[in-house]
């Protein structure tokens, strides 16, 4: 027996069509000012920044895809990008022989460095300056709330 769906109601469509809107926009918009600014695409960066926040600025590659939402074989073809420009390198895990770590290399850190200040300038135009601190606050646990069930933490 089928059931009906519990179908969105009009404010909950609204609602959904602007965050699809904003979905498919905003990787677009970041990944044209990080190319034009600083020669680098989105994916690049993130996989840079995550690895830069991380102590020994270094992360198993596993846990790197799940935080940049990828699969493992798309981060794999990116590092490889990363380490061909001396940014990233690879070693070999020392509890798991078949895992990976990516570490962020000094030359990495250092095209970090150097693109983050326009990234978040371009952040700050498309999403923060049109933000009140209660309207942040509010974006902050609505999408707490939203993460675990898309990364199965829940």
């Amino acid at each position: 027996m089928t059931t009906d769906p519990h179908w969105l109601s009009d404010t909950e469509m609204g609602a959904w069509l602007n965050l699809a809107q904003i979905l498919m926009l905003m990787p677009t918009a970041l990944d044209q000012q990080l190319r034009e600014d600083a020669a680098l695409p989105h994916t690049h960066y993130h996989i840079l920044s995550a690895l830069s926040s991380r102590p020994e600025r270094a992360m198993r590659m596993t846990e790197l895809a799940r935080q940049a939402g990828t699969t493992t074989t798309r981060l794999s073809h990116a590092v490889s990008t990363l380490e061909q420009r001396g940014w990233v390198a690879r070693r070999a895990c020392p509890t798991d022989k078949r895992g990976q770590i990516a570490h962020l290399t000094d030359a990495g850190f250092a095209v970090l460095a150097a693109a983050a200040p326009g990234h978040v300038t371009e952040v700050r135009r498309l999403v923060f300056d049109h933000l009140s601190d209660e309207d942040v606050v509010r974006l902050r646990a609505i999408t707490a709330k939203l993460l675990p069930t898309l990364t199965g933490d829940t």
